[in-house]
């Protein structure tokens, strides 16, 4: 077991200084106009950790295989992160394994992995996102409120959107969100443009009203993206609520903190709310066009003090430790603890470990029934590769 120096990602969509969660994780001083994103744990190498003598983690794991478990092929399998997010992050999705594949070989600058990147976000705040289709009835309705958007594809299209035929439905709605998504930018500002000067004349703006008149005032000048909540499930998770994403599934995060774990890769699909690199003929292409309720993930408690999110992906788990927890579960994993609040000492034979709220650490596979102590505040996150059934 030991501490790991991880690394701090500034985009522009991070809260500011110490108002940033991540902020927490600086090992300098914290600079009051950085916009402090994201920590990344992991070996990535866009974000890689390293032991406190600086050796990176990822040639520590080459020098010493048996800190890994057999199942987990050589390497981590998993990125592990903290986010807090000021403005919205794009619209957006991640491909299968099969399809990053393609993207990597064909446009590795945008694509730099060859794998799939399924995540899990699990709100330590109110984290506010979209995420998903709307359910059939429910997108039709939003459509019809923000009928201005009518104006962007074929309005015959809404008479066959209620087909029992499901399969019907997705089809309509790929041609529907295809059309609007590829429509010239001078058209999608002034449809955004008239929707938002209708809203405002609102004496009791909904907040779906607020939420596309914050979005256009983060992204001015006619995003697509500023029509994304029309479409797409608009929810707040509450603290210890998660979801997960699996490939070819729409969304976006807006604001909150949360703690994330994904397949180790950095691949997604851009296409709105983002200065970066979008690609819109993949996105529209390859999106499931699933409709369906906001998508919330249930964990489990798997030992006291102790809740399991398993999502069905084999990467990676992630375990919320609580006070009541007195050892960790065995995984015969290797895993990566981050500490959000409060401190948590780890013992194993001769071996202890203290990690204080704004620590990281590693403990390796072959470490077992590790006990558990720690203050009455703690909450503490665990991610780890479970060993295939």
């Amino acid at each position: 077991m030991f501490r790991l120096k991880c690394k701090v990602q500034k985009y522009q969509w991070g809260k500011l200084g110490a108002q940033s969660e991540v902020s927490r994780y600086v090992q300098d001083t914290v600079d009051p106009e950085a916009h402090y994103a994201e920590l990344w744990m992991g070996v990535h190498p866009n974000g890689p950790s390293a032991l406190e003598d600086g050796t990176s983690l990822a040639d520590y794991l080459k020098s010493n295989p048996k800190t890994l478990g057999d199942h987990e092929k050589g390497e981590l399998q998993f990125l592990f992160k903290v986010l807090s997010v000021d403005t919205a992050l794009s619209v957006q999705s991640h491909p299968t394994n099969e399809q990053a594949q393609i993207l990597h070989k064909k446009d590795p600058k945008n694509y730099p992995d060859p794998r799939h990147k399924p995540e899990i976000s699990i709100a330590l705040d109110d984290f506010e996102l979209l995420c998903g289709f709307r359910q059939n009835d429910d997108l039709l309705a939003h459509i019809k409120n923000y009928n201005e958007v009518i104006q962007l594809f074929d309005e015959g299209l809404l008479s066959d959107f209620t087909h029992e035929d499901k399969s019907k439905q997705k089809e309509i709605l790929r041609q529907i969100f295809t059309t609007i998504w590829k429509s010239p930018k001078e058209k999608i500002a002034q449809v955004v443009g008239e929707i938002i000067e209708r809203i405002k004349k609102h004496h009791q703006k909904t907040e779906l009203d607020q939420l596309l008149i914050r979005l256009d005032g983060q992204y001015p000048g006619g995003d697509v993206g500023v029509l994304a909540p029309i479409f797409l499930n608009y929810f707040t998770l509450k603290a210890g609520e998660s979801t997960f994403l699996g490939p070819n599934e729409p969304h976006a995060y807006l604001s909150g903190n949360c703690i994330e774990c994904m397949a180790c890769s950095d691949n997604t699909i851009r296409a709105g709310l983002t200065p970066k690199f979008k690609d819109v003929e993949t996105l529209t292409q390859s999106l499931t066009y699933n409709m369906t309720s906001a998508p919330y993930f249930h964990a489990k408690e798997v030992a006291d003090g102790v809740l399991e999110y398993a999502p069905p992906v084999p990467e990676f788990a992630v375990q919320k430790l609580t006070k009541a927890a007195k050892k960790l579960p065995n995984t015969n994993s290797s895993s990566i603890i981050v500490v959000v609040n409060g401190e948590i000492t780890l013992k194993s034979g001769d071996t202890t470990i203290t990690l204080k709220a704004g620590q990281v650490g590693f403990v390796s596979a072959g470490l077992q029934d590790v006990t558990v102590s720690s203050s009455d505040t703690v909450e503490a996150f665990r991610a780890f590769t479970p060993i295939p059934n």
